[in-house]
């Protein structure tokens, strides 16, 4: 496993109280970098906010890390400078954490709140936590909305600090390489034509069924739907944008939406539908529900059904009575996770995730996760697409996802999707056929697996 470089935080003689463990852990939560610089201790400038403004400012991202008497170790991250603008400050980056047990557990901020007022005062995260308030060695609660905080477990209930330290947060420049590829892949446009005359060609192993089912789920913003239109994009020959994709705070896909791709303009269809659904989201009630996942995947869902988060999908009464047939289920599951997103991700997704997981496998369906946004978690990789099998970070953050999610390595694709850019590009497009081709072997498994059973039908009586 690739170890992460730290250097030792000192600075004019301050010595940071956290161990090496806990930075490398407190890393982990961030991505790619290091907690370069300890700016700012406490029991050493003093508690007041002017000492802290005067050594925190305009600094870039940040890490507070308090301790209090109980032994707690608890703080939070804040990706936008401090400058006392008296601004209301919006950083979807936010969020505040505390170590439990032995690790660090992460608490983002609820949709639709400020993440903190910039004032001249004491450090606050969405003016609900005050950091050393009233210039005392103090942690004031305010209550509210903008995290969701338990207190026992976050801090033990005790508001007394004995120590605040503030670090300056940077892009790691200790990047590993591995000395061979840990996946082999050609990057070539031989091999990109070759990838594409197989999915063309490709026919699902039953003949019962004449397209591939792929239902992709993942959380808001993970890339659903840009991967469609990627996909798309490739078989087009040029930047497509059919489906709507962005970066809302809550899902823009509400309804569930099949998208066939055609072979060029005026090509004929591929043989594989991709499925889009609503994001997942934190909280129950909003989202994507277990259920209408329960139903999408046995075939009751119609394309264009709008989802209402306060109710899951009701099949109307005939069509529960008969079992959809083959060809309208789903025969391959693929989770969308965000490179830079996974350490964070919050207990209550991964919950959710682990019991979307549970209900597939009772299914008998195959799983695949498509990790996105592979140049945006490390800077290696966004020089140079064709570095990704080389990067001891990627490798790291597919390890994560596989023991996160359970399911093994070699079921998780890196890839990266068309967002920004005008033209395709060769080494995308690698990564993306790949993915397709992947997506279609898994599938013929499921099928090889359902064809032995249909292949042995229960004599009918008559």
């Amino acid at each position: 496993m690739h170890k992460r470089q730290v250097r030792n935080v000192t600075t004019d003689s301050l010595t940071s109280d956290l161990t090496e463990e806990k930075i490398n852990q407190l890393c982990g939560l961030l991505g790619n970098v290091e907690l370069s610089t300890l700016l700012y201790k406490a029991s050493v400038h003093g508690y007041d906010a002017s000492a802290f403004h005067q050594r925190c400012d305009r600094q870039g991202p940040t890490l507070l890390v308090a301790y209090n008497r109980t032994g707690y170790i608890f703080g939070g991250y804040t990706s936008v400078d401090y400058a006392q603008s008296g601004q209301q400050i919006a950083d979807p980056d936010i969020f505040i954490f505390s170590f439990q047990g032995k690790i660090p557990v992460c608490i983002k901020i609820n949709t639709g709140y400020n993440a903190r007022l910039d004032d001249a005062g004491a450090p606050n995260f969405g003016q609900q936590l005050y950091f050393c308030y009233n210039n005392q060695p103090v942690l004031l609660n305010q209550g509210g909305s903008t995290f969701t905080v338990n207190t026992t477990t976050m801090y033990g209930n005790d508001a007394q600090l004995t120590e605040c330290e503030v670090y300056k947060v940077e892009q790691s420049s200790q990047i590993s390489v591995e000395e061979k590829p840990w996946r082999n892949v050609l990057w070539t446009a031989e091999r990109r034509d070759k990838l594409m005359e197989s999915i063309r060609n490709y026919k699902p192993l039953l003949k019962s069924v004449s397209r591939i089912r792929i239902l992709m789920i993942g959380p808001v913003g993970a890339g659903k739907s840009s991967f469609f239109n990627s996909i798309n994009s490739v078989f087009m020959g040029r930047i497509t944008s059919k489906a709507m994709s962005g970066s809302a705070g809550t899902s823009l896909t509400t309804q569930f939406r099949t998208y066939p791709v055609k072979d060029g303009r005026e090509g004929k269809p591929l043989p594989f539908v991709l499925c889009d659904t609503m994001g997942l989201e934190e909280q129950s009630g909003a989202g994507l529900d277990i259920d209408d996942i329960s139903s999408i995947l046995q075939g009751h869902v119609p394309d264009r059904y709008k989802f209402n988060p306060m109710a899951s999908f009701q099949p109307d009464e005939q069509k529960a009575s008969r079992p959809a047939s083959l060809q309208e289920k789903i025969h391959c599951v693929v989770y969308v996770i965000d490179a830079t997103k996974i350490s964070i991700m919050s207990s209550k997704l991964e919950e959710k995730l682990t019991a979307i997981r549970r209900k597939v496998n009772s299914l008998g369906i195959a799983q695949i996760v498509l990790m996105t946004k592979v140049d945006e978690a490390c800077p290696l990789v966004e020089e140079d697409l064709q570095s990704l099998y080389v990067s001891s970070y990627i490798k790291m953050k597919v390890q994560e996802v596989s023991s996160r999610l359970g399911v093994p390595v070699s079921c998780v694709l890196p890839v990266k999707n068309y967002s920004q850019e005008l033209e395709l590009e060769l080494n995308c497009d690698v990564l993306l056929l790949t993915a397709i081709q992947q997506m279609l072997n898994f599938a013929d498994d499921y099928l090889d697996d359902v064809g032995h059973t249909e292949s042995h039908p229960k004599p009918q009586l008559h």
